[in-house]
């Protein structure tokens, strides 16, 4: 069975790794994970560091945020057309609940 780990936990050994304290045969033999596993890691960590200061990290939120405002204004909507059609059935005498 495969263990599976917090991303979490492989900040902590990326940063170490990062920290250059300990070589990286020490780190997987501390934190029992194969070397091989902890250069991928370390090589993920490090492709997507320069995202955090990337203005594609800015227009990722600001997508987020119009998205949810977006979302937002079709809930209202849904909201106002469900209360009409509630009000047009039970003008119209099609509404079972009103008789």
């Amino acid at each position: 069975m495969r263990k599976r780990y917090s991303p979490t936990f492989k900040a902590q050994v990326v940063l170490e790794l990062l920290q250059g304290e300990k070589t990286v045969a020490q780190i997987a033999s501390e934190q029992q994970v194969h070397p091989t596993q902890l250069n991928q890691w370390k090589a993920l960590a490090l492709k997507d560091l320069t995202k955090l200061f990337s203005e594609d990290h800015t227009a990722e939120a600001e997508l987020k945020t119009i998205h949810q405002k977006e979302l937002d204004e079709l809930y209202a909507q849904i909201g106002r057309l469900t209360t009409q059609v509630a009000w047009l059935k039970k003008k119209s005498g099609l509404d079972p609940e009103s008789r």
